[in-house]
């Protein structure tokens, strides 16, 4: 197959994101002078844009690849929610899955750019569970999506925000192997070996540092000790470790493989797990074998990086790198 005909074996497909979602703010200006009152740079603002951030930039990717993404998220009742939801309109996505909580503040990422480079980040948001309540709303609510729509993959998007919790992961993650719908997950810390029984664990190194109780380097013996250990943990089917500009490191319970990235400068790594997770899942979710998958994964990875800011995979690019990347190893056998 060609490039053209690889990725399109992606599109068409509906794909549930579930997780924490957040508005990422930007503060754009240009330096040209330190503060006399501290050594600080003066930003003189030029302009401030407001982007979807979180799982709702893993619905942004998972559109961008011509899929169906419908996000499941919960926002709060606020003037960053009214926000991020006046976002999803304009960027062609649903708000059915949203879900509001009038007692907790959306999250919001405040970046500072100046010269086009980011100086400062301030954070506001809410990082406790949601209560029990609000987690039996929000998975009836997922339910009702779920059994109204052809979903082929459910993506677990998970920042420590408190919209996953243990009860939610747990009910979801059932009712998605009862209807035989592929599971995703890129995990945080908190709930890491919560996801039992998912098709897929993409985890990155410093996630997988931070929770296995071992010494993890990149190396083949090291990263394929830490993938046993997951799989056998989590009796999941698939573990995809992230290795940033070293690449990727595959076990997909048959073959265990390192897989290295092309050099390419960076400009911001925000948001490369967002499209990554979201190529993969769409890629085995349609069929493709474990090394193409990880093969676009790391091209839609690395492309992101070269772009400042939180953004998603441009398809056009994406094509033209694979078919260059398909043309220098023309000796690799494809699935038809």
């Amino acid at each position: 197959m060609n490039a053209r005909q690889i990725l399109t074996r992606l599109q068409d497909q509906c794909v549930v994101v579930v997780g924490d979602s957040m508005l990422d703010r930007y503060l754009v200006g240009s330096v040209s002078r330190i503060s006399p009152e501290a050594p600080v740079p003066v930003v003189l603002h030029q302009y401030t844009e407001d982007r979807l951030g979180g799982a709702a930039n893993v619905a942004l990717n998972i559109q961008a690849l011509r899929a169906r993404p419908i996000l499941c998220t919960v926002i709060g009742q606020d003037a960053e929610g009214e926000a991020f939801r006046a976002l999803l309109p304009a960027a062609g996505l649903t708000s059915e899955g949203l879900l509001t909580a009038p007692g907790r503040q959306t999250t919001v990422k405040m970046r500072i750019l100046g010269n086009r480079q980011q100086m400062l980040r301030i954070d506001r948001e809410d990082v406790h569970d949601l209560s029990s309540e609000e987690e039996r709303r929000f998975v009836e609510h997922v339910f009702e999506i779920l059994s109204a729509h052809p979903v082929r993959a459910l993506i677990f998007q998970d920042y420590n925000k408190g919209v996953l919790t243990p009860f939610v992961i747990k009910h979801l993650l059932e009712y998605a192997k009862n209807k035989d719908i592929f599971t995703a997950v890129d995990p945080k810390k908190t709930n890491f070996f919560a996801y039992r029984g998912a098709d897929l664990f993409k985890p990155n190194l410093k996630e997988v540092r931070d929770s296995l109780p071992f010494a993890v380097e990149v190396e083949q013996k090291a990263l394929r000790a830490a993938t046993a250990f997951l799989r056998e943990r989590l009796a999941c089917a698939k573990v995809m470790i992230t290795l940033s500009e070293k690449g990727l490191f595959l076990d997909d319970g048959t073959n265990c493989r390192l897989y290295p990235t092309a050099s390419r400068k960076v400009a911001d790594v925000s948001g490369a797990g967002d499209t990554v997770i979201s190529i993969a899942t769409l890629s085995w979710a349609a069929g493709l074998e474990s090394p193409m998958v990880a093969i676009l994964s790391n091209l839609a990875g690395g492309q992101v990086c070269e772009f400042p800011g939180v953004v998603p995979v441009n398809l056009d690019l994406l094509e033209r790198e694979l078919s260059q990347w398909l043309a220098q190893n023309d000796n690799l056998q494809h699935e038809g």
